[in-house]
């Protein structure tokens, strides 16, 4: 469920949604998720000081019933 809503909030602030990817998988200290999405938005997901992915995983630790960590990783990389 949560994957599906991180991909949801991702997809609808970005130009290339078709290029967004969002897998998750579950460590030792919890859920972790990687998003990755076009490097033309990138900027766009981070935000001005990473306000936009703040907003982003307040609102995952928010619906979420356990600890959660929301990676945005750089494509181009």
């Amino acid at each position: 469920m949560l994957t599906e809503a991180v991909e949801h909030l991702i997809k609808n602030i970005v130009d290339f949604p078709d290029d967004v990817s969002v897998k998750s998988h579950d460590s030792a200290r919890g859920e972790h998720i990687r998003v990755r999405v076009n490097p033309e938005d990138i900027g766009r997901v981070i935000g001005r000081q990473g306000r936009t992915a703040s907003a982003i995983r307040t609102v995952v630790l928010a619906i979420s019933d356990h600890n959660v960590r929301v990676d945005i990783i750089d494509a181009r990389r």
